[in-house]
């Protein structure tokens, strides 16, 4: 039986850490690559699953500015993979969004025109929105953010007295989208891995052992009533919350 959620209380922005493809692979003695294609098709049934439960925003650590430094043929079979599964029936079929955050002028001509080309085809459609962080780390979010807002501050366009948190929003590369109230990571790590790391300030956590491969609709909505089941205080006390909640 379907795990069973309160669908009024969906997150609107969930964030994703995709952990544990290369391990699922190495474990069936199969090459990682393996790992990650099973991978990208579990990426296609959480987005419809997000679909079907009205979240807005489902944002995937695809491939990190660390990821660069990886073996030059598993980028290669990675990218490949990336562009094979950028389907834009599926996106249209589901009426789903695509957006990519990240530094994509380190990316190959051929992937900068295939995601600029998806997004622009599914930018009028009104389900979720699929964030792919690619070639994303939140340092060079935070560090780019940081000089684009220095070089306003130089033209006068800005007063260092002016910088607020919402400033610094209006510079990152998440601009106009909502924080993430639920962050979830696959594979078993307990970190963050340069994810998000401003946006996920007062996000709850999930971590799970299970592989991003074996990560299925269920796993997703047992996440989802984790999520339910907690109290978010933004620093109040559980008294506070629950006043507030019965005003």
């Amino acid at each position: 039986m379907s795990v069973q959620l309160d669908l009024n209380r969906i997150p609107r922005h969930i964030a994703i850490i995709m952990d544990g493809n290369g391990r699922w692979a190495k474990a069936r003695g199969q090459e990682r690559t393996v790992g990650h294609q099973q991978g990208a098709q579990q990426v296609h049934e959480i987005m419809e699953e997000a679909v079907r439960l009205g979240v807005d925003y489902l944002t995937l650590y695809t491939f990190s500015t660390e990821n660069w430094n990886r073996p030059k043929e598993e980028i290669t079979a990675l990218m490949a993979l990336l562009l094979q599964h950028l389907d834009e029936d599926t996106f249209m079929k589901n009426n789903a969004r695509f957006k990519v955050i990240g530094d994509v002028q380190r990316l190959s001509p051929i992937v900068q025109d295939a995601v600029a080309h998806l997004a622009e085809i599914t930018k009028n459609n009104t389900n979720t929105c699929m964030v792919v962080a690619l070639s994303y780390s939140s340092k060079w979010e935070l560090t780019k953010a940081m000089q684009d807002i220095a070089v306003e501050v130089e033209q006068g366009k800005l007063k260092s007295t002016d910088i607020t948190e919402e400033t610094i929003n209006q510079h990152l590369e998440t601009k106009g989208m909502p924080e993430p109230e639920l962050m979830i990571r696959t594979g078993g790590e307990l970190r963050l891995s340069n994810y998000l790391l401003w946006q996920c300030a007062y996000s709850e956590f999930y971590f799970t052992d299970v592989y991003w491969p074996d990560f299925t609709i269920d796993e997703f909505r047992k996440a989802i009533a984790d999520y339910q089941g907690r109290q978010r205080r933004y620093g109040k006390t559980g008294d506070q919350i629950v006043e507030e909640t019965n005003k």
